[in-house]
């Protein structure tokens, strides 16, 4: 009887970590995500700190100053995918809508997107969504899409109701929209948590995102009403 009640006590014991298992394991994976940049952007700083003037201004000095800029903004994309991603998930972002064209948010989003390659047949095309969020989620899409160099296509269509945003370029690996864990392989650009982001900006302006045709596919209602929800 004891041995039973022991059992049971161990089992409630243990019942909230199996429920909050994937969100531990989860946040797990972005702490190692972020931590690893971090230190490699203060190491650099530190060096370059220790350097003479001439060394700074050197080879050397140029070669740590770029991989520190470029571990902090490995660190900076993580950074803003996650919190977005878990700022939506609890209404924490007001979301503005506004008549936005696609072809304007595209340029703007694949800016941000360094060694960026793409083709578009978006023109025409108007979007109601918040400006920054939809860039953030084409952002993320043709950074995915366009990982190793692979050249991006964008095209869109209406439907009813909606209009879609196809992108394709490298295909989608297996169960892309799967939560991020201890077993998932770290990624060096940053964007881990990016198609995350992406489809918490869809879900929150009552959209899709989803694998289709070997690339991928954003749905956003058609929405005209220009008003702040």
């Amino acid at each position: 009887m004891r041995s039973a009640q022991r059992e049971s006590s161990a089992e409630a014991k243990q019942a909230p970590r199996s429920k909050d298992g994937g969100r531990a394991g989860h946040l797990a994976f972005v702490a190692h995500e972020m931590r690893n940049p971090l230190s490699t952007a203060l190491w650099s700083a530190e060096l370059l700190a220790r350097l003479s003037p001439e060394e700074r201004g050197g080879p050397r000095g140029e070669k740590l100053a770029g991989m520190c800029l470029r571990t902090l903004a490995r660190l900076r994309h993580l950074v803003e995918d996650h919190f977005l991603a878990d700022r939506l998930a609890v209404h924490g972002i007001p979301v503005r809508i506004e008549g936005i064209p696609l072809a304007e948010a595209l340029t703007a989003a694949a800016g941000r997107v360094a060694g960026a390659r793409y083709e578009a047949a978006v023109d025409g095309f108007v979007v109601h969504a918040d400006r920054a969020m939809l860039e953030r989620a084409l952002e993320a899409l043709v950074a995915v899409a366009g990982r190793d160099g692979t050249a991006v296509q964008v095209a869109a269509e209406r439907g009813q109701g909606v209009v879609r945003i196809q992108v394709r370029g490298a295909p989608p690996g297996e169960d892309p929209f799967r939560l991020p864990d201890r077993s998932t392989p770290s990624d060096p650009t940053g964007r881990a948590l990016g198609l995350l982001a992406a489809q918490s900006v869809a879900a929150v302006h009552g959209g899709t995102l989803e694998v289709c045709d070997g690339g991928y596919l954003l749905s956003l209602p058609v929405d005209p009403s220009g008003e702040e929800r």
